[in-house]
């Protein structure tokens, strides 16, 4: 995880994660994703090849907001598993985990303005643009532009062909 996550084409093209990012790190955030998932507030899903379920990524919902029902989804691939619809795939497993299984109202989901390929990502599993939010992250001391997205159970509900 700390080599896939922590590569500098990886790290640079997320909000969270740094670079280098150390074992030690990798560590530290499954113990804290094993806590927020204890808590009810995240779940985090790891995203394996089907040929040798080898680890490639991962993908997410957190600050899960029983009170308003919605949750921010994220994910990362690594670099050696780009452009292979891995992350559409999971990322479209997440939004439906999301609304059949937690129940939610809104899953909404970031991503920086100069990576248009997660925005892709998300615009094909139905979330639509809902606004650009300027310098929103500061990213190695570069304050960045971010693109917000989100998706609401009555649209997922119609696009996969579900009763609202």
């Amino acid at each position: 995880m700390a080599r896939f996550a922590g590569s500098r084409e990886v790290a640079d093209t997320t909000i969270s994660i740094p670079h280098p990012y150390s074992e030690e790190q990798a560590r530290a955030w499954i113990a804290a994703c094993t806590t927020k998932s204890s808590a009810g507030k995240a779940i985090v899903f790891g995203i394996v090849t089907r040929e040798d379920a080898g680890l490639i990524g991962a993908v997410g919902l957190r600050e899960i907001d029983a009170e308003h029902s919605q949750a921010e989804m994220g994910f990362w691939i690594g670099v050696q598993s780009w452009g292979k619809g891995y992350a559409t795939e999971a990322a479209r497993r997440v939004v439906r985990y999301a609304f059949e299984e937690l129940k939610l109202n809104r899953v909404y989901a970031h991503h920086m303005v100069r990576n248009p390929a997660s925005g892709r990502v998300l615009e094909k599993v139905g979330l639509k643009r809902e606004g650009l939010l300027r310098q929103r992250v500061r990213k190695w001391g570069v304050f960045e532009d971010v693109v917000l997205l989100a998706i609401l159970h009555d649209d997922w509900a119609q696009m996969s062909g579900e009763a609202p």
